[in-house]
């Protein structure tokens, strides 16, 4: 189970910008397995049969998998694409099917420009769950808040504040346009982008994925960069590239394990990519980050 999570603190300043975070976290659920996972404090955690209410808004994208939430008024099936918004003090829970788990990714926050936006929009106000699909630029965000969570660098609830702001502007624009998009080609280019996504520690085989797609490998192939700006092995190599720099700033795993584990057939070749992409070795890499 990929679990990670971080809850925050904030002081006089951040209360003032109107948007600043209380929780950021993502948890890989696998089947089987109690939910939610242990380590949350008094609060946050829960029982099934008891439930809970935040004192915060919550969102929670889940990515893969289903589930079920329920409030004192309505059940909702949870499903890939779905979105939860949690507003403060309203009774929940939710988790995923047993045998199926999920992959969610959170983040809670509070101020009183997250109230003004909040309650200003209609969607959002009235909004417990949606299903808006997977989306790139949204499961983007809520990484880029999760990293930025992680150094807790000066400013960051400030950075942070403005990509909540782009995940709810999302939302609401989703919704309102939701009668004009999922056309097939779009449809498939989604799945396509999660397929891809969780296959970055290993390779890849394009006609493959255009085939269970049922779609035209040459079409899919122009559809994809027309769509993302890459072409599908680009977008995989991206992800790759993204993750090994990740883990060779923010592990002690030597350049072998990391090769391994990114699925590339030996450390030379993955070594010769990264210099390529990066601009670096990753020995370097590592080094220019301040780790030896």
């Amino acid at each position: 189970m990929e679990n990670n999570f971080k809850y925050l603190t904030h002081n006089s300043e951040d209360k003032k910008w109107g948007l600043y975070l209380m929780v950021a976290g993502s948890a890989r659920i696998e089947p089987d397995t109690s939910y939610p996972p242990k380590g949350h404090p008094t609060g946050y955690n829960f029982e099934w049969k008891n439930g809970r209410a935040l004192q915060e808004y919550q969102l929670n994208y889940i990515t893969e998998g289903e589930g079920i939430m329920e409030t004192r008024k309505a059940r909702y099936n949870i499903r890939a694409g779905s979105i939860i918004l949690l507003h403060p003090n309203l009774w929940h829970r939710y988790k995923p099917v047993r045998d199926k788990g999920w992959f969610e990714h959170y983040i809670g926050f509070r101020g009183e420009m997250a109230e003004r936006l909040i309650q200003s929009s209609d969607i959002l106000r009235d909004m417990n769950v949606l299903n808006i699909g997977f989306h790139e630029n949204i499961l983007r965000s809520f990484n880029d808040i999760i990293v930025e969570t992680r150094n807790e660098r000066p400013g960051y609830h400030q950075v942070c504040s403005g990509l909540v702001m782009h995940i709810l502007g999302q939302i609401i624009s989703l919704e309102k346009n939701k009668n004009f998009m999922y056309t097939a080609v779009e449809s498939d280019i989604r799945k396509a982008c999660l397929i891809i996504r969780q296959s970055i520690h290993k390779n890849i085989i394009v006609e493959k994925i255009a085939k269970d797609l049922n779609v035209d490998y040459s079409q899919f192939r122009k559809a994809f960069k027309k769509y993302t700006g890459l072409s599908p092995m680009q977008y995989h190599m991206s992800l790759r590239m993204k993750q090994a720099s990740y883990l060779l700033t923010n592990s002690d795993l030597s350049i072998k394990e990391i090769a391994s584990r990114l699925g590339f057939c030996s450390q030379y070749y993955f070594t010769k990519l990264f210099k390529e992409k990066m601009k670096k070795t990753p020995s370097r890499y590592r080094e220019s980050s301040g780790l030896r």
